[in-house]
């Protein structure tokens, strides 16, 4: 466990997911772990401390608007570039922070989330609410798989939260393929490697051309033999693969499909960009934090990652033993949302001490 005041709030909730997962797959590897070091996995590889108004891995920052803070993700190489488009205006210098903080204090929040998001950028405001539920059911299918040896898992995600569903699964017995795209393999084998080197061990691998047809054609012929299937992609970039998720799950009996999205696939949230830090703010983490402390800062590391690989194992695991199919499409805000709220009502005294002796934490290891 991690020691007080670093100790991650929500590791209670995830400590309870973690006996969930228990109950369909039983292991002695799915034991050993807990919820508080799920959630502070790639803080300890990577020696962080706890954040404040820029998010432990340093991508996502904490930016004043006009009337409100919101959560901007600059991760990605290209994402600076669109500054000028988020705020509209050519004169704003993208690598000085201060002409980005006055440009940004020139607009309401809500308005720069709708743009960023338009854009495709990771942003969020502090006081939305989740635009989908965290868990959407469609699609199930009735028929049960016969299956001789152990559950077969295609995982085609990359990152964090898929890749930590496809290892939960793997260490409770699952047969685990990792498929990549030889033109673009999981961006985390270089960005992060202490923590891929936890969510890959012990898959298989295959890397495909997924822009060649035989390769596409192929790998639909594998996803027809599985019992669980692990995305993330957009539904565009299905499509381009020529996969359709809710026709194979009908088709296919007992299989199961997890989409882990950003913040789900209704309307224009399905085009919406989302990663675990930004994804934490707008499922409404740091606006708990700053109403029980007065504090604007990220409550945990990319929380919505981790928290949202636990669910979908759980998703997949119960599909399994109940040898029924479906998809299940996942909302990473959304399940933000679920464990604070549940948090709240199992004991909301004691989620607000976790945030308080989290916000005294700033600046310390997480242990």
């Amino acid at each position: 466990m991690l020691p007080d005041p670093a100790r991650i709030p929500l590791s209670d909730w995830a400590d309870a997911r973690l006996v969930d997962l228990a109950r369909n797959l039983a292991s002695p590897a799915l034991s050993a772990l807990s919820g508080a070091d799920l959630l502070a996995m790639r803080a300890r590889f990577n020696g962080f401390a706890v954040p404040g108004l820029v998010s432990a891995g340093g991508g996502c920052r904490f930016h004043r608007a006009r009337d409100g803070w919101i959560a901007l993700n600059l991760s990605r190489p290209d994402d600076t570039d669109l500054l000028p488009a988020l705020v509209g205006s050519a004169e704003i210098a993208t690598s000085d922070p201060a002409s980005v903080d006055a440009h940004l204090r020139q607009h309401d929040a809500a308005a720069l989330v709708a743009q960023g998001r338009a854009l495709g950028m990771a942003i969020a405001a502090l006081d939305e609410q989740p635009f989908s539920p965290a868990i959407h059911s469609e699609a199930i299918t009735a028929a049960p798989k016969h299956r001789a040896g152990p559950p077969l898992v295609i995982d085609l995600s990359a990152l964090w939260a898929g890749p930590l569903a496809g290892q939960l699964l793997r260490m409770g017995g699952a047969r685990v393929v990792k498929v990549e795209s030889q033109s673009r393999p999981d961006a985390m084998r270089d960005g992060d490697p202490a923590l891929f080197a936890f969510l890959d061990e012990g898959k298989e691998h295959l890397a495909l051309d997924l822009r060649d047809e035989v390769d596409q054609d192929w790998l639909i012929a594998l996803i027809r033999t599985a019992d669980v299937v692990i995305e993330a992609a957009r539904p565009r970039a299905l499509r381009q693969l020529g996969i359709d998720a809710v026709a194979l799950v009908r088709e296919v009996p007992g299989l199961a499909w997890i989409t882990i999205t950003g913040h789900g696939v209704a309307g224009d949230a399905a085009n919406w960009v989302g990663f675990g830090d930004d994804a934490g703010v707008a499922g409404g983490l740091s606006c708990a934090l700053w109403e029980a402390t007065g504090n604007i800062g990220f409550v945990g590391d990319a929380i919505a990652d981790p928290l949202t690989g636990l669910v979908a194992a759980i998703e997949s695991a119960r599909m399994i033993g109940d040898g029924t199919g479906g998809r299940v499409i996942l909302s990473m805000s959304g399940i933000v949302a679920l464990a604070l709220e549940e948090s709240r009502n199992r004991d909301a005294a004691a989620l607000a001490r976790d945030l308080e002796r989290w916000a005294t934490g700033v600046g310390q290891p997480f242990g």
